[in-house]
C-alpha cells in the first residue's frame, strides 16, 4: 500500500497539472476535498482492520455505537438508516446479522406496537464495552501532535464544512444548462 504522503504529492502535482489546463479551476477547494476523501478512506481502513478480528464491519460498528449512545438503548430502522448513512436493505442486512449473534433485537415498539424497534441487547452492550478500548489506542495515534486547540480547531472546520454541504443540499438544483 502506498504511503498517505506520496499519495498526496501525486494528488498535489496533478491538481496543480490540471488547474493550468482549466481556468478558474478551485483547486485549493479541490486540493481539501480530494485531501478530505483520502483520509477518510485511511482511517476508515484502519478501522476496518482494527474491527475484523471481532467479526464486525464498519457499517454493524456504527448501527452498535448509535444504539449504546441512546439512554434507551432503541431506534427505529429509519433512524439508523439516517444516522449511518446507510440505506434499507443494508439496514435489514446488518440487523438480521447482529441479532443472529445476539447483539441485538428487533420487535415492536412499546410505545406504538405499529413501529419496529430495534434495542441493543446486555449481550450487545459488553460488546461494545469490550471492543471500544482497543480502538483507543489507534485513535489516539492518529491525531498524535494534535494540542487540544488544534483539535478543537479541526472540530470546528469541519462542522462549518458539514454546515455548507447542508445548505449545498438544500439549495434549488441549477437549471439544465442546455
Amino acid at each position: 500500500m502506498a504511503h498517505l504522503g506520496d499519495c498526496i504529492g501525486m494528488m498535489d502535482q496533478g491538481i496543480e497539472q490540471v488547474s493550468l489546463s482549466i481556468p478558474g479551476m478551485p483547486a485549493a477547494e479541490a486540493r481539501l476535498t480530494r485531501l478530505l476523501l483520502m483520509v477518510a478512506h485511511r482511517v476508515d481502513e484502519i478501522l476496518e482492520g482494527e474491527l475484523k478480528p471481532h467479526r464486525i464491519n464498519h457499517s454493524d460498528f456504527l448501527t452498535m455505537m448509535f444504539l449504546y449512545s441512546r439512554p434507551e438503548g432503541a431506534s427505529t430502522p429509519g433512524e439508523l438508516c439516517e444516522f449511518t448513512s446507510l440505506g434499507a436493505t443494508n439496514m435489514t442486512r446488518i440487523a438480521n446479522a447482529l441479532v443472529e449473534r445476539g447483539l441485538i433485537k428487533r420487535g415492536p415498539s412499546d410505545q406504538d406496537r405499529r413501529r419496529v424497534e430495534i434495542r441493543i441487547t446486555p449481550a450487545g452492550r459488553r460488546f461494545v464495552q469490550k471492543l471500544l478500548p482497543g480502538l483507543f489506542p489507534p485513535c489516539g495515534a492518529a491525531f498524535a501532535g494534535f494540542s487540544e486547540a488544534d483539535k478543537r480547531s479541526f472540530s470546528r472546520l469541519l462542522r462549518k464544512l458539514a454546515d455548507n454541504l447542508d445548505r449545498l443540499d438544500a439549495a434549488p438544483a441549477p437549471k439544465d444548462a442546455r
